[in-house]
């Protein structure tokens, strides 16, 4: 039953309901899927190889219970100096405003050192979701709409339980495409037809969205994933190499390794497809 969700986010009166542009070469692409499917590993490696194409970019990481920045790389790469009597660079401090607006966005977004093109906003390291105010659909529309003005490529890192999280259920509604993952198992599959009722409920647009089998590993059945999912649009092969540098907290590292090679060919495949490049 989902009557407690009535005149919430996930109820779109026709209204609101608008004829989205269709953006061949540029965009919002919302990141999501099962818990531990590898949904930030994916948005990372996808804002590094549009960076390294000197396309800027903005990667936004929705979690909010596990700050991800201190995840992809090391904070002397970041620049969080620009003010010291006044805290910036958190996602918090955005969706916390009255009123999101395109300044607030671009004096919070932290630059890597050594990627002028990539930008990023998140939660910084000790921050949760009680740290700021809370904040409701508003904000987070104010915030795409800012983020497309000020980028032509918008990664977003959605968060995988989206009942609860405002950014990721708006951004799946509002993005231009959708990355789905889900792991070779049967708790991705029961993970994703449970979150589904919620976005399916809405009239979501199920034409945006590519189907991803993440993490697959040579012993496992993607014909019964295609079967229990419906078409996989991309394969991403699990990488021993991926899996250190997530341990290691530098995502944003280059893929050198030879058992890495089919990853990375799997990511210029999304980036060609969604974005064009």
């Amino acid at each position: 039953m989902l009557n407690f969700k009535k005149n919430t986010i996930f109820c779109r009166g026709t209204k609101e309901e608008t004829v989205k542009e269709d953006i061949l070469h540029s965009g919002v692409l919302a990141v999501w899927g099962s818990p531990g499917s590898g949904k930030t590993t994916t948005a990372v490696k996808l804002a590094k190889y549009l960076a390294d194409k000197k396309k800027n970019v903005v990667l936004v990481l929705c979690d909010m219970t596990a700050p991800m920045l201190p995840c992809i790389c090391p904070p002397s790469d970041l620049e969080c100096e620009k003010n010291s009597n006044w805290p910036y660079g958190s996602l918090g401090s955005i969706l916390s405003a009255a009123h999101v607006t395109e300044p607030l966005v671009k004096y919070n977004m932290i630059t890597h050192k050594k990627m002028s093109y990539l930008t990023m906003i998140g939660m910084l390291k000790g921050e949760n979701e009680y740290t700021y105010a809370s904040y409701s659909k508003v904000q987070a529309q104010e915030l795409i709409e800012s983020l497309r003005k000020i980028a032509p490529y918008v990664i977003i890192d959605c968060g995988s339980y989206i009942a609860n999280d405002i950014l990721s259920a708006v951004s799946l509604l509002e993005c231009d495409s959708v990355l789905r993952l889900a792991n070779c198992d049967l708790k991705s599959i029961s993970y994703l037809s449970s979150q589904l009722q919620l976005l399916q409920s809405s009239k979501w647009d199920m034409d945006k969205q590519y189907k991803v089998a993440s993490n697959v590993k040579s012993n496992h059945d993607i014909d019964h994933m295609a079967g229990a999912l419906g078409a996989i649009s991309f394969k991403l092969p699990y990488s021993e190499e991926v899996e250190e540098q997530y341990l290691a907290g530098n995502l944003l590292a280059d893929l050198t390794l030879k058992n890495s090679r089919e990853l990375r060919k799997g990511i210029e495949k999304i980036a060609k497809e969604v974005f064009g490049c």
